[in-house]
């Protein structure tokens, strides 16, 4: 007998015993090594086509891929939040009873769009894992300056009583209770029709200062709503007045979001200085004394969820220090709500380089401990062979994927841990546990001594699995980001009876 023939015959043998020899995967307690948690967010604005759509009047279809192309940048730079203006001036880029179609949108103030420009983008955000933040502008009604037809629906013709002429903007008075009224159900409009996952506000409460043709500064025109509360008894100084006017509406919203969706989030991106001397060599503008915010003490009350000063200045300079500035926010918030900086992405390529941001990255995370992020003004600095920003974060700071921190004064229960099996087909499934609604799902998988790390979208149910890894581990993460106790299975190789049968 030949030796190949010889061969043929042990391996004959050997097959029964090998195919008694059966694969499983079992429960363990192997732990999977922690997921890096981190906001990793970019606004998009509609106001002036800064970001989307690239200009008024579009064909859906084009709108559309405008903004998947956004979302897919987004994901292939790991991002995980998407920050979308859907109210640039008391108008909306979706269908609303309450204001009119944005001109920004349609090309035609009060023009319908017919589809539905949010919906498309939430579902959109989430089939990619993206959380999507609704932003609103509370009080701007228009700018002027942009010389578009104001439609018969719109604030200034339906209450021309709530709204002022302001320079080269209307703007509505948040003196005027009826104002506040209308922009909270605006707001809530949107919170009890749509799966948002955050109301988010900028810097623009108060306006800033207008000037005359002289370039002197000229006051905001709330005489009538200011005569009314100081003609009522009224004690306050007309400054205390106008910040009193934004904390009660910011406390409205608040508590308003959590009375209807208690894990959609409520940010604030406020001016990055509070006041100057505020740490002492701080200087520049005061949103204080001119906005009328006070942002310290939103962050004191806990009346928003997260936080994104707009920390907009380079690390070296000392009058608007990025890294002095990031300190003083995190020691100014005693409720240990998120603070995620804004950075101004746009400068890389002309007076930065894109060190200059990989830095302040870097910054955050060192000073911030568990609940690092960062928000990009804005998501058009980001696409491809615009600066190399993009590219450099892809490669450097967020070359792996990041679970966005949690807000666990929003959580009553951690998520319970998922069901995971692993088919004969080595096919990887699973479902949710009770009824937590799950956001993300987080994928680690073990090859050898490694773990790699996938995080997927909610709608995902399924993993093929290239070959039969030693572990595989699966954690449900729930909208308020908090993460369950992982699922972990290990690799099992049992074998029946090695004897031949007989």
């Amino acid at each position: 007998m030949s030796k190949n023939q010889l061969f043929a015959v042990a391996c004959a043998a050997l097959l029964p015993m090998l195919a008694r020899a059966q694969v499983h995967y079992v429960p363990t307690t192997l732990n999977p090594p922690g997921v890096p948690r981190e906001f990793r967010g970019a606004w998009i604005a509609t106001v002036g086509n800064i970001d989307w759509p690239s200009k008024p009047g579009l064909p859906a279809q084009q709108q559309k891929q405008e903004l998947t192309d956004l979302f897919d940048r987004a994901v292939r730079l790991n991002l995980n939040a998407i920050i979308l203006q859907v109210r640039p001036a008391c108008d909306a880029i979706y269908p609303s009873k309450l204001e009119p179609w944005s001109y920004y949108l349609t090309g035609k103030m009060g023009e319908p769009a017919h589809y539905d420009p949010l919906e498309f983008a939430i579902t959109e955000a989430h089939k990619r894992g993206l959380e999507l933040h609704a932003w609103f502008n509370p009080y701007r009604a228009a700018l002027l300056a942009h010389k578009y037809p104001i439609s018969k629906n719109h604030i200034s013709r339906t209450h021309p009583e709530m709204v002022v002429h302001y320079g080269s903007f209307l703007w509505l008075d948040p003196g005027e209770k009826e104002v506040q009224d209308y922009s909270l159900r605006v707001v809530m409009d949107v919170v009890n029709r749509y799966d948002i996952d955050g109301v988010h506000f900028d810097d623009y409460f108060y306006p800033y200062k207008e000037q005359d043709a002289q370039k002197r500064d000229l006051d905001f025109p709330d005489w009538q709503s200011w005569k009314n509360y100081h003609g009522s008894g009224g004690a306050l100084s007309r400054d205390d007045w106008r910040r009193e006017n934004v904390d009660q509406f910011v406390q409205r919203v608040y508590a308003s979001i959590k009375a209807a969706k208690p894990w959609v989030k409520f940010g604030i991106a406020p001016f990055g200085i509070w006041q100057p001397g505020y740490p002492q060599q701080i200087k520049g503008f005061n949103a204080y004394n001119v906005l009328y915010c006070d942002s310290r003490k939103w962050l004191a009350e806990g009346w928003i969820d997260y936080c994104c000063p707009q920390l907009y200045w380079a690390i070296e300079p000392p009058d608007q220090s990025f890294p002095v500035l990031l300190k003083w926010w995190l020691a100014n918030n005693p409720k240990h709500r998120n603070i995620w900086p804004g950075l101004d992405a746009e400068r890389v390529g002309g007076k930065w380089r894109p060190e200059e941001i990989l830095n302040q990255v870097r910054l955050t995370r060192e000073l911030s401990g568990n609940s690092p992020g960062q928000v990009y003004w804005s998501m058009k600095s980001l696409v491809a062979g615009r600066s190399g920003l993009g590219d450099a974060l892809a490669a450097q700071a967020y070359s792996a994927p990041a679970v966005i921190p949690s807000s666990p004064w929003l959580a009553t229960n951690f998520p319970p841990t998922p069901k995971l099996e692993v088919k004969s087909s080595g096919k990887l499934k699973w479902k949710p546990e009770g009824n937590e609604k799950v956001s993300v799902w987080v994928l680690q998988i073990k090859d050898g001594a490694n773990w790699r790390t996938q995080i997927l979208p909610e709608q995902v149910r399924e993993e093929k699995l290239g070959s039969l890894p030693e572990a595989v581990a699966l954690t449900a993460v729930d909208r308020c980001n908090v993460a369950s106790a992982p699922a972990v299975l290990q690799k099992s190789v049992t074998e029946s009876n090695l004897e031949s049968p007989r």
